[in-house]
């Protein structure tokens, strides 16, 4: 499969998700920016797909990625940024997202499992997004991530070398 038929569209995301519940497939869901993918992100994304038939990837808007992290990210355009992900074996299906959270996505696709990286805990991640994935009968997991790499400290070892 072309890692361009990956990417979803928001009208894509209910016939897929209905696709995959026919078939009696599970549902992992993550999110995040993805700026600079590294191995951590790999192994991650990895991990995660473990956990259910399918994974999806729902990445963050270039704009809502400017929200989150300030103005001189993403460092990648966000169709970039989808299609890289969408080139990974473990993962199935990406879609772009612009709202500032990812309950809108999540509510579409009412994943069976939400997945999230190790720098956060049940505690510290979006509470709408947990509790909207718990109401709908999914639940949330936190995956351990790799030490010492993450894109934030990829950037800051870029800029000490300037």
């Amino acid at each position: 499969m072309n890692s361009q038929d990956k990417i979803l569209s928001r009208n894509e995301l209910v016939p897929w998700r209905e696709s995959l519940r026919r078939a009696g497939r599970r549902l992992a869901v993550t999110n995040g920016c993805f700026d600079l993918l590294h191995a951590g992100h790999v192994a991650y994304l990895e991990a995660a797909r473990e956990t259910a038939d399918a994974l999806l990837v729902a990445v963050n808007s270039d704009a809502s990625v400017r929200r989150l992290k300030g103005p001189q990210r993403p460092i990648n355009a966000e169709i970039n940024r989808a299609r890289v992900l969408a080139a990974l074996a473990c993962v199935d299906a990406v879609t772009i997202f612009d709202e500032p959270d990812a309950t809108t996505v999540l509510a579409i696709l009412k994943p069976d499992i939400y997945v999230k990286g190790g720098d956060y805990t049940l505690d510290t991640i979006n509470q709408d997004e947990r509790r909207l994935v718990e109401r709908l009968g999914g639940r949330v997991l936190i995956l351990p991530g790799v030490p010492g790499l993450s894109t934030t400290q990829i950037l800051h070892r870029l800029q000490r070398e300037d």
